[in-house]
């Protein structure tokens, strides 16, 4: 086992230590099928126990939900909204009319004016991430380009996957009912489970386990990874 730079293999939660294990797999591809790269890098990984976590981008590339910028008219309404997006080192959310585009489509305009509205109002009150809670898990996964982004998806918009509890189901089957599965969208500054085999209890400890995101989200090429008590 060897942790991607600057994360640790294991953590603690709850008196109980976990080792993360990321699995470096080739660049995965739109016309790649995700089975067949969970059988390829994960199947003969996992051992009866374990939890499978799975990135929502390649399952999102998989799917079909990835976008060429050069695909991607923003309109006027996009670019205006994209300039208040905080951007931060860790992504550029949807803090560029590409993604704010794909936002207004994904999760309607409506409902993308009343989160912008909702969080400006309480920004002004000192409180934070409203417009995410309004706008909701499509809004929140769209993923854009930044500088360390892996070629071709440094110029992309990823969007978040589509059926994420059926997916997780699919791949338990596949490696085996005795290993949870979960595809999650974690980054360095929070985590959220999109779809699982777990109960509510372990999609909340399973987000503290990955809380210090032990994939990366850079050129680290590990997309999936398992969690096993230790």
């Amino acid at each position: 086992m060897q942790a991607n730079e600057g994360k640790a293999l294991e953590a603690t939660v709850d008196g109980t230590s976990y080792a993360r294990i990321p699995l470096k797999t080739r660049v995965v591809m739109p016309n790649d099928d995700l089975d067949a790269v969970i059988t390829e890098y994960a199947k003969d990984a996992v051992q009866p126990g374990d939890l499978l976590f799975v990135t929502e981008k390649i399952v999102a590339i998989t799917q079909g939900r990835s976008y060429r910028l050069d695909e991607i008219t923003p309109r006027p309404l996009a670019r205006f909204l994209s300039r208040y997006v905080v951007r931060t080192s860790y992504g550029i959310g949807l803090g560029m009319p590409e993604t704010m585009e794909m936002a207004l489509r994904e999760c309607g305009t409506l409902r993308i004016l009343f989160a912008a509205g909702v969080s400006v109002i309480t920004k002004a009150f000192g409180r934070r991430g409203d417009f995410y809670r309004i706008a909701g898990d499509k809004a929140r996964a769209i993923d854009g380009p930044t500088k360390n982004t892996i070629p071709p998806y440094n110029e992309a918009v990823v969007l978040g996957p589509k059926n994420p509890r059926e997916v997780a189901v699919r791949v338990q089957k596949l490696v085996g009912a005795d290993v949870d599965v979960a595809v999650v969208d974690i980054n360095d500054i929070g985590g959220n489970i999109l779809g699982s085999t777990l109960d509510k209890a372990g999609e909340r400890r399973l987000v503290q386990i990955l809380g210090d995101n032990p994939l990366g989200q850079a050129t680290q090429s590990t997309p999936m990874g398992i969690v096993r008590a230790v």
